[in-house]
């Protein structure tokens, strides 16, 4: 029987949204070919994973002990290993950092297929895999020739897995080589105060609120909704908020529950990173600007006069 083997993603001891949104892909995918879902957790505190991870549609968990923190030894023999072990015809991967850094590894030792950053798929005579190109300007669709292969898929595109299963948990011990590298520990580099992947609330703003000395009126409407602050690049090349604040293609992908964008535009580029939140609310002056195009609620307005409003309501 055709199975298909996903594999968890987890940081600084806690799972990764995409995990759940993954095991939703890899459902859809099993139903396709017919076949059970399985879901690798790696690392980390397993068995507290393999309980979260267990949702309605999957059949098997594998859960292999080996440190706390991402060792991409490690991941790649145990993915392979687990890989012929449930006899997988697919592996889907998160399109994360961690993900790209094994994922290519395991298909080049199992020899398959490796498409990276899907954002959906299809499969009837064989597998066709959509991906945006051109900064997000163009979809495209790729046939997949091979009787397996390795998917990694972006996060925000599936909704998250949810509900209690009762797949069973099969602890499985892996033999991995010697490497040079070893995984000591992980260490925040640069503004890691938050993770706004993870925030219900981001308030996000962009280069329309003119000067550095107005992120204050924007903070004090984060504060009021107990929200996280986010940014546009143009914000964190200016150099007004850290790296790690930063949404879009070249920062990261959020899917909160509320969105606020004050003062951006809605370049492609940033749009990649947050069209998967659940409420989409856009502030600026400029009627015509493309945020509005996805906002779920807008308004046209100067921030000065329209935050303090909100700010007032939520106080």
């Amino acid at each position: 029987m055709m199975s298909v083997l996903v594999v968890a993603d987890h940081r600084r001891g806690e799972l990764r949204d995409v995990s759940y949104e993954l095991v939703t892909a890899g459902r859809e995918l099993a139903d396709a070919l017919g076949g059970e879902l399985a879901v690798a957790v790696v690392s980390g505190d397993t068995e507290r994973f393999a309980e979260s991870l267990n949702r309605p549609g999957v059949d098997r968990i594998y859960a292999v002990e080996n440190g706390e923190e991402f060792d991409n030894t490690v991941y790649t023999s145990a993915v392979t290993e687990l890989v012929e072990r449930a006899d997988a015809t697919a592996v889907l991967a998160p399109n994360s950092v961690n993900g790209l850094d094994y994922a290519p590894a395991v298909a080049e030792r199992l020899d398959i297929p490796l498409v990276t950053d899907a954002i959906g798929f299809a499969f009837g005579d064989g597998l066709t895999v959509t991906r945006e190109m051109y900064g997000s300007k163009v979809e495209t669709t790729v046939a997949v020739d091979g009787d397996r292969f390795c998917l990694t898929t972006r996060g925000g595109e599936f909704e998250p897995a949810e509900g209690v299963g009762d797949a069973e948990v099969e602890s499985v011990e892996i033999d991995h080589p010697e490497s040079g590298a070893r995984v000591k520990g992980f260490e925040e580099v640069g503004g890691g105060d938050v993770d706004i992947a993870d925030a219900d609330v981001l308030v996000s703003v962009g280069r329309g609120i003119g000067e550095e000395e107005n992120l204050e009126v924007v903070e004090e409407l984060a504060d009021a909704l107990g929200a996280t602050l986010s940014a546009s690049r143009p914000i964190v090349d200016s150099g007004w908020l850290p790296k790690n604040r930063q949404v879009g293609q070249s920062g990261k992908v959020v899917t909160p529950d509320v969105y606020i964008a004050v003062g951006i535009s809605g370049a492609v580029q940033h749009v990649a990173g947050m069209k998967g939140s659940d409420t989409i609310v856009a502030i600026n002056t400029d009627p015509n600007a493309p945020i509005f195009d996805i906002a779920d609620y807008g308004i046209v307005g100067d921030l000065f006069d329209v935050i303090p409003e909100l700010v007032a309501q939520f106080e």
